[in-house]
């Protein structure tokens, strides 16, 4: 797997259109007819759900370099069922001013989806790095080569970062927007019923049901864990959603907060671990030696407890939850690529999250 191997279409938006309606919707937000916005550009090496727009701009006496959010066109094949960035927006309010958990700093919100064609919110762009998923950073780039004593410390600097959030106070309820409205008697089966809603509703677009998942989430059900109490889940908790300090292991900016929900901390944890499983699963074949030092579970789960004080277990349920949810999202992402003309169905529908060996050994392990 190479760079070059990897093709990725994530809009159908056009970015000198965007740059218009951008500083058209500024001059308006600020009351400053002659605002500026500068060339709008995307990250290629992260992100495949909503659309993330860098752009400088200028108003009035200020000027600065900016990160807008915006929810997909129907048009692309949404990852997601919905996308709603005012609870995104108002999540990461909440967690600036609980907690000293970096995030960007949030500029505006706005609802009106004529301005880019849909809702969207704006950011503070801050500087840093973030290890990439294309090509992922387990194959090539700057986290393989920090070496094993600072892959050490940005391990354990996420995990801090993590266990920071879900010490959040809640008890007022400042968090209960991040429930599931849907059936169920806790956080985690609320959680589960979310997902298979999710899974029905991307089978149904696809136009085919995979087995492999339909396996996972009858193993799921028959090994239900002793539930932990809750906390605010980060959801795409993985160091690939992490922007770190320009020549450091320090998080400076948690971002992606769309799969947000009220969860036990071991499912944040597992994610962590499940996403560089991934990668490792991917790559084996090729014999790329992925960083083995990296994010084991059974190290992250007692440094995770020395920072936290939360015993988050074994995580074998968490990890197989992961993996299909996972499933479920790749297999999502694989329409979309469909949608694009990039790729087309296999006659194995399991085959398009390439991985279900690896889901099979989590259930086995």
């Amino acid at each position: 797997m190479s760079a070059g191997d990897i093709t990725v279409i994530k809009s159908s938006r056009n970015n000198e259109d965007l740059r218009s309606q951008l500083q058209g919707w500024l001059a308006q937000r600020t009351n400053d007819p002659n605002a500026t916005v500068g060339a709008v550009s995307s990250p290629e090496a992260n992100g495949m759900s909503s659309e993330s727009l860098f752009f400088d701009a200028a108003w009035d006496e200020n000027v600065g370099s900016f990160v807008a959010r915006v929810a997909p066109s129907d048009d692309d094949v949404p990852t997601f069922m919905s996308y709603d960035l005012e609870r995104q927006y108002e999540l990461i309010s909440l967690v600036n001013e609980r907690s000293d958990v970096p995030v960007p700093e949030l500029m505006w919100l706005e609802t009106d989806p004529h301005h880019l064609d849909a809702p969207f919110f704006v950011m503070r762009r801050v500087e840093g790095r973030v290890p990439p998923d294309l090509p992922p950073y387990a194959m090539e780039g700057w986290v393989r080569e920090l070496g094993a004593t600072r892959q050490a410390a940005l391990q354990r600097e996420s995990l801090t970062a993590l266990a920071a959030i879900h010490a959040i106070d809640i008890s007022d309820g400042c968090a209960d927007f991040l429930h599931f409205d849907i059936p169920g008697d806790t956080a985690l089966q609320r959680h589960f019923a979310d997902q298979r809603q999710y899974y029905e509703w991307m089978c149904e677009r696809a136009g085919r049901r995979f087995p492999a998942i339909e396996t996972a989430f009858d193993w799921l059900v028959a090994n239900w864990p002793d539930e932990q109490p809750s906390a605010i889940s980060w959801g795409d908790s993985r160091i690939g959603n992490i922007m770190y300090s320009p020549t450091g292991t320090t998080p400076v900016a948690i971002l992606d907060w769309e799969m947000a929900a009220i969860a036990p901390p071991a499912l944040d944890v597992a994610w962590m671990c499940f996403m560089h499983r991934f990668f490792e699963y991917l790559l084996g074949p090729a014999g790329i030696e992925t960083l083995p030092l990296m994010l084991r579970p059974a190290e992250v789960r007692e440094q995770y407890g020395e920072i936290s004080g939360v015993d988050v277990g074994d995580m074998r349920f968490e990890m197989a939850y992961n993996a299909t949810r996972h499933a479920i999202i790749m297999s999502r992402l694989h329409a979309r690529h469909v949608h694009f003309g990039t790729h087309e169905w296999p006659d194995d529908p399991d085959d398009v999250f390439l991985f279900k060996g690896l889901l099979a050994e989590l259930m086995a392990d």
